[in-house]
């Protein structure tokens, strides 16, 4: 035992043990626990004396689980009392119980499992080697309001697998233990953090739903939703991290984007599953990535019969159509020996969502929430329950410099000029060549050069340009490069009511099924009354009462690509269009001010994505001219009139 406790001392060099501590480990023969505070110092901001019990500390503490027994500790689990508001940072060789990720609140208390490693052997079955025998997590966080000579130890630290009884613990200055030996009739009162958490609202929500478990494995749905009104995920592509050796063995709704089961073949999952073929798993990868399936799989008694699955990747934000905007599939997983039992599910972590435009989504870990319930598949009114459900809550992002994909030109009826895209809306190449300008100003166009590309415009942008006297820099201004483009025209402006024409123009060589568009006005929107070619309406509240959400009536919502000219050789390509008229009144908009500003869209999204707007508005000079010169000629007679 002296040898024993010299390897002890060796492998946790920095935990210096007193004659005492030195004692606990040496007369403990069963898991030995201790949790040792080894330093810490305030951090910004500074509170104190003003308000001691808010100003924050850095601590650093180990927690040391040691199996000095007879029988291997199985996938361990230690509960530890934090009660001074931590916020915990960091923690090696472990894993938060519930899933949480760092950093994290555990204020509360929480219970750590150990990761990657989980199992503790014996002295026994490892002549004594320590590395194999304990476990050592480093923790560093922030706690609040305990400052020296004060230390911040939890309030109790205990075993929470079951099979164990743990005495009350010992408490010395900066170091607390105890040690916990086998009852086989006694069960832990530690929670799994298994209570309920009330859902919450995201632009995306993923639902991880355990429909069927057995002891090796378990069947699970994943049903994908979107609720932000204006969003959509085209060819979605879904990944998230296996933390226990999971693997993926057959799947319906959806597909690995790589079928590959190397890693079980020559990993542990082949040593335990022996006698698996693994050429019939999917995939075994710790980061799988998941596609969707196109619409001719739906009906595949293999591979599709899911409820909203085999979409092509395609989810259309609720606004759109309801039915499209939740796409699902299902997943049989398998567990290594440490998790075998039917009880034990634990979800995968590290959620990323992301589609072919949208690509900037925040994820935020699972949470487990009441069981979903699902339709009976038989058309009964009964529903079935999951046997156990978490929520993953994402969020777009807003990613700087992002480059957008679509860009909007303005133009009025008071101005011919059209106020085009702005130069370089969608990226230009870094290192474009002499014959365009990447920084001048887009140049004024006449209306009819909307309808043709932008390599075929230079003429009639020229020509125009020169009509009113306007000088041409010298190399003309880039293209706006941009896939889609809108039009907003001013159409009239009268007494009671106001009108508008939105154009689309597709300019790639791919049809465009399934659009929509939003557009965001400071004043306008109370006014909508009627859009003539599409189906439309203001959206109440998103964010305040300002979003008109528009799209294609039925039958009719697609962009076609561009394509060829009546006769290639002499005629531009022609861009697939669509527009609608919208009619607004002022009633409801009282003081609005249309041709100054108000009747033009501050933010447009097409497809979920915030296209790039003019950097001015179409000028009313003309007007304000002839004013003036009334104005003027006005007070020239009535000064004549005075004099006289």
């Amino acid at each position: 035992m002296a040898k024993l406790l010299f390897l002890f001392i060796t492998f946790f060099i920095t935990l210096p043990l007193s004659l005492s501590q030195s004692t606990a480990v040496d007369s403990c023969n069963g898991i030995f626990l201790s949790y040792n505070y080894t330093s810490g110092y305030p951090i910004p901001p500074t509170l104190v004396p003003a308000d001691p019990s808010d100003q924050p500390y850095r601590f650093e503490s180990i927690l040391t689980i040691l199996n000095n027994g007879l029988r291997e500790l199985k996938s361990w689990r230690v509960y530890v009392g934090f009660e001074h508001g931590e916020v915990l940072v960091s923690a090696s060789n472990a894993v938060l119980d519930d899933g949480t990720l760092l950093p994290a609140n555990v204020g509360n208390g929480t219970v750590f499992a150990g990761f990657p490693e989980r199992d503790l052997k014996t002295a026994v079955e490892t002549a004594g080697d320590w590395s194999q025998m304990a476990a050592q997590v480093r923790l560093v966080g922030t706690q609040f309001g305990v400052a020296e000579p004060d230390v911040p130890l939890p309030s109790t630290i205990t075993l929470a697998n079951d099979g164990f009884s743990c005495p009350a613990l010992t408490k010395l200055d900066s170091w607390m233990h105890l040690c916990c030996t086998e009852d086989s009739t006694r069960r832990s009162n530690i929670t799994k953090g298994e209570d309920f958490q009330p859902f919450e609202n995201g632009d995306v929500t993923i639902m991880y739903d355990v429909i069927h478990s057995y002891e090796t494995n378990y069947w699970t749905q994943v049903t994908i939703s979107i609720h932000n009104p204006i969003h959509q995920l085209n060819n979605w592509k879904l990944i998230w991290e296996w933390k226990r050796d999971e693997f993926i063995y057959a799947m319906k709704g959806a597909y690995p984007s790589v079928i590959d089961s190397t890693d079980c073949i020559f990993g542990k999952q082949g040593e335990h599953y022996k006698e698996m073929d693994f050429s019939n798993a999917l995939n075994c990868e710790r980061r799988p990535t998941i596609i969707d399936l196109p619409p001719t799989m739906a009906n595949n008694s293999d591979l599709g019969m899911i409820p909203f699955c085999c979409r092509n990747g395609t989810i259309l934000p609720p606004t759109m159509d309801q039915s499209k905007s939740v796409s699902a599939f299902r997943m049989q997983v398998f567990k290594m020996p440490n998790e075998f039992n039917r009880t034990q599910l634990i979800p995968p972590q590290n959620w990323k969502i992301m589609g072919e435009v949208n690509q900037d989504y925040q994820c935020a870990p699972p949470v487990r929430v009441s069981p979903s319930r699902f339709p009976n598949p038989t058309g009964l009114s009964s529903e079935s329950t999951a046997i156990a459900s978490w929520q993953v809550v994402c969020n777009k992002t807003e990613s700087k410099g992002a480059t957008p994909r679509c860009c909007v030109s303005f133009s009025a009826f008071f101005n011919d000029s059209v106020v085009p895209c702005n130069t370089c809306a969608c990226g230009c190449k870094s290192s474009p060549s002499n014959t365009c300008s990447t920084s001048v100003p887009a140049l004024l166009l006449p209306s009819e050069a909307l309808l043709v590309p932008f390599e075929n415009r230079t003429r009639k942008t020229t020509e125009f340009a020169k009509l009113h006297n306007r000088p041409l820099p010298k190399p003309l201004p880039c293209g706006d490069n941009c896939g889609v483009s809108i039009n907003w025209h001013l159409n009239t402006d009268y007494e009671d009511g106001w009108t508008a024409r939105i154009t689309l123009f597709n300019w790639d060589e791919t049809d465009i099924v399934d659009w929509f568009a939003a557009l965001q006005f400071d004043k306008a929107v109370p006014g909508i009354q009627t859009m003539y070619s599409f189906n439309g309406s203001a959206l109440p509240g998103i964010p305040a009462n300002n979003t008109i959400f528009m799209q294609g009536k039925p039958g009719l919502n697609y962009l076609l690509a561009e394509k060829d000219g009546k006769n290639p050789k002499k005629n531009p390509r022609v861009p697939g269009t669509q527009q609608s008229v919208l009619m607004f009144t002022k009633k409801t908009t009282p003081g609005i001010k249309v041709a100054r500003g108000d009747g033009f869209p501050t933010k447009v999204f097409f497809n979920g994505e915030e296209c790039s707007l003019p950097s001015a508005l179409p000028s009313n000079a003309y007007r304000m001219s002839v004013a003036t010169i009334f104005f003027c000629f006005l007070l020239a007679v009535v000064a004549l009139l005075f004099l006289q």
